[in-house]
C-alpha cells in the first residue's frame, strides 16, 4: 500500500469517528482530496485507493492535470476550491465539474456564459467569509440571498451550497461558533432553493468540529498528501 492509500484510510477513518461523535453516518460527509500543487502522479495513487474528488487552486496548472488525467482515463469530479479572478473563469468553466469559491456576481455569470453548451450545468458553491478576515475572499452573511438567487436564474450553472474557510486559530470554540452560524444559513437558505445540498467546511485541522457542525464536504490536502509547496499563480 503506498503511503497516500495509508493517509486516505487514516482521513476516512477520521471522518467515520466524527461522524459517530455527531450521531451521524461517515457517508453524509464526502471527502475532496486537495491535490493543488501536487503532481499527477500522487492523484493516480489516491485514484487507485478509491478516491474520486478532488480540489484544484490554480486554474492554469489545474486545466493541465484534468486534461492529462482525462487522457489517462481517470474518471474524476473535478472541484475548484480557490479563488477565482474573472481572467480565469473561460478555462475552469470549460474543465471544472464545480467551482466551490463562487463570492461574487460577476464570476458567477462569467462562468455562467463560458460554459461550453456541451457540458451539463457547472455545480457553484457560495463562498462565505464566516471569519470576517480581510485577506480571505468570500462574501458576507447579508448578501448571500441576493447572490443565491442571481446565481439560481442563470442556465449554466446549478446553485449546489455554500463553502467556508474557518479562522486560523486554535480557538476550537471560535471554529465551532462560525461553523455553526454557516449552518444556521445554510438552513435558512436551502428553504428558498432546495437544489442547495452541499456545505462545504472543514480542512485537516478543523475536520472533526466541521462535521460535528453539519459539514457535508470536508476538504482534506496536508493529511493525504503532505505539505504542500506554498505559491500563486
Amino acid at each position: 500500500m503506498s503511503d497516500i492509500a495509508h493517509h486516505l484510510q487514516q482521513v476516512q477513518a477520521q471522518i467515520a469517528t466524527a461522524a459517530g461523535k455527531a450521531g451521524r453516518a461517515p457517508d453524509e460527509i464526502q471527502l475532496l482530496a486537495v491535490s493543488k500543487t501536487k503532481p499527477l502522479s500522487a492523484i493516480q495513487e489516491a485514484y487507485a485507493a478509491g478516491q474520486r474528488r478532488f480540489g484544484e487552486s490554480y486554474a492554469q496548472e489545474a486545466v493541465l492535470k484534468v486534461q492529462a488525467a482525462q487522457a489517462a482515463g481517470l474518471e474524476i469530479e473535478w472541484h475548484f476550491i480557490g479563488p477565482l479572478q474573472s481572467n480565469k473563469t473561460r478555462p475552469v468553466a470549460a474543465h471544472f465539474d464545480w467551482v466551490d469559491s463562487v463570492d461574487r456576481l460577476k464570476i458567477a455569470e462569467r462562468l455562467n456564459e463560458q460554459r461550453p453548451d456541451s457540458l451539463p450545468p457547472l455545480n457553484v458553491c457560495i463562498q462565505v467569509n464566516i471569519s470576517g478576515e480581510s485577506q480571505k475572499s468570500g462574501t458576507t452573511d447579508a448578501a448571500v440571498f441576493d447572490l443565491a438567487r442571481a446565481i439560481s436564474a442563470l442556465p449554466r450553472l446549478r446553485l449546489r451550497g455554500l463553502m467556508a474557510i474557518a479562522e486560523n486559530t486554535d480557538d476550537e470554540g471560535a471554529i465551532q461558533r462560525s461553523f455553526s452560524q454557516l449552518h444556521d444559513l445554510f438552513v435558512h437558505l436551502h428553504e428558498s432553493f432546495p437544489s442547495m445540498d452541499t456545505l462545504s467546511m472543514g480542512m485537516t485541522q478543523d475536520l472533526e468540529i466541521a462535521v460535528a457542525s453539519g459539514s457535508t464536504q470536508v476538504r482534506i490536502g496536508t493529511a493525504i498528501f503532505g505539505a504542500r509547496e506554498y505559491r500563486q499563480e
